[in-house]
């Protein structure tokens, strides 16, 4: 129903910490290690992975009719008890997804800056 709308508020929250991570870089070069990838730029993909299954599961709620072009937009809106299952659905499923897509990224993180580290050590021998 709504299960979207987690990662939706989990990516708008990743990006707010994503721009104050661009700044804090930008102020401190000496932060920066070339041995791993950004901080930022681990933080895009976050946003990026939970952006992209959002729009996905917004394009396939709106398939199936539960979002729809006009107001309350959500059809679980019109009546209280579709509301209640819509607020579970949010709590379980949503959560669910969005932490497995944060798990997932936190292991592309770390292939990512093992990878890193392998070939600087490459590049020095």
């Amino acid at each position: 129903m709504a299960c979207f709308l987690v990662s939706t508020a989990e990516a708008a929250a990743i990006e707010a910490v994503r721009r104050h991570e661009v700044k804090m870089e930008a102020e401190h070069p000496e932060r920066i290690r070339e041995d791993k990838v950004l901080m930022s730029t681990k933080l895009g993909w976050l946003r990026n992975l939970l952006l992209g299954g959002a729009v996905l599961l917004l394009f396939e709620h709106i398939w199936h009719g539960e979002v729809v072009p006009w107001f309350p937009f959500l059809s679980a809106m019109k009546d209280p008890g579709d509301m209640m299952a819509m607020l579970k659905e949010m709590g379980t499923v949503g959560v669910c997804m969005a932490v497995a897509v944060t798990l997932v990224w936190a292991v592309i993180c770390k292939v990512a800056d093992m990878a890193l580290a392998k070939d600087r050590k490459e590049v020095k021998a």
